[in-house]
């Protein structure tokens, strides 16, 4: 925190600096005796009437009263990354929505407005990428107008956590009754270490999701639109490591899209039974290695933050978070599938 030159911590932020990213101290337990201090980084998203938002990496929320601030300042936008491939947030958003494309899509100004009948959030929601060429409450009526013509709830997927992401439309969303369902992450890592993790003997690679992938895939009873989204991106993979019995379900499986540098890994999943046997790892490897004869050279997948047990796998892979993203929901609708 800042000190000033008479050893006291100093407050070295105002209303003026909303929008930037901060560090700031409080008393937890302001005027009881044995206080504690409370430290907050994040997006200093609104300062209204004594009260400071702040918007944490994590897409967290903190509300600070400003008569408990002890100490404050900006600090700089993004941490610097020490390890895994250099990439911006807007770069990861395109490539991550080329990977798994909706049916139908429309441009308001810069949010890209995306519908696939419902399969999933990521397919059906707004990817804003800048302005939206209108006043905020005038685009999400249009939004709510476009979603709700194709009999859907609206959807706006936002980030936290990386230079450019959109803390202060977390904020905004929330202060309109919008509500956050999903909060998941991206990771990035190297691509070459994850082909050498495992040999991939017994992996088949198709370019089509056939009925045995399918008879794995968590989503049972996959309808025609969401085999176009699953089948559609720049160069589509899927794998198969095939189970004792020929005509029942694979043992695991996997997808791949890869586009241009970077190698996305989706859909990896495993037989119960068959757990903890490597087979996940070497699925993986033998996508990877595809993705490098492509010539890509960095991946990137999405692991949601209550899924332990994938993100200790990918973290041994050498993966690391990039930025979290959200998924918020219109107020007064049910809802629809991740």
């Amino acid at each position: 925190m800042e000190i000033s030159a008479a050893g006291r911590l100093d407050v070295r932020i105002t209303t003026a600096d909303v929008g930037k990213r901060v560090s700031v101290r409080r008393l937890s337990e302001a005027g009881v005796a044995g206080e504690k201090f409370t430290d907050t980084v994040g997006v200093l998203t609104s300062w209204t009437d004594g009260v400071l938002l702040i918007t944490r990496k994590s897409g967290e929320s903190v509300r600070v009263a400003e008569s408990a601030l002890v100490a404050g300042k900006v600090v700089p936008a993004a941490p610097a990354r020490r390890r895994g491939p250099a990439a911006s947030y807007e770069e990861l958003a395109r490539v991550t929505a080329r990977a798994w494309p909706p049916v139908e899509g429309e441009w308001l100004g810069a949010w890209r407005l995306r519908a696939a009948g419902g399969f999933t959030r990521r397919a059906n929601s707004v990817l804003p990428l800048g302005d939206p060429g209108l006043p905020l409450d005038e685009a999400l009526t249009a939004v709510r107008r476009w979603y709700g013509e194709r009999g859907l709830p609206a959807y706006v997927q936002t980030a936290t956590g990386a230079e450019g992401t959109q803390e202060l439309l977390c904020a905004e969303l929330e202060q309109r009754g919008w509500i956050r369902e999903v909060t998941a992450e991206v990771w990035t890592g190297p691509l070459a270490p994850v082909a050498d993790l495992a040999e991939g003997t017994g992996v088949v690679l198709s370019r089509e999701a056939d009925e045995a992938w399918l008879a794995r895939y968590q989503r049972k009873g996959v309808s025609d639109v969401a085999l176009r989204v699953l089948g559609a991106g720049p160069s589509v993979w899927f794998a198969t490591v095939p189970g004792a019995d020929p005509t029942g379900a694979p043992a695991a499986i996997g997808r791949c899209v890869v586009d241009g540098r970077w190698a996305s890994f989706a859909a990896v999943e495993v037989d119960p039974a068959r757990r903890r046997q490597g087979l996940a790892t070497a699925v993986m490897a033998a996508l990877a290695r595809r993705a490098l004869d492509e010539g890509a050279s960095a991946a990137w997948l999405q692991v949601e933050t209550d899924n332990t047990g994938a993100r200790a796998l990918y973290a041994g892979m050498g993966f690391a978070l990039h930025h979290a993203y959200h998924h918020y929901r219109e107020p007064g609708d049910a809802g629809t599938d991740r």
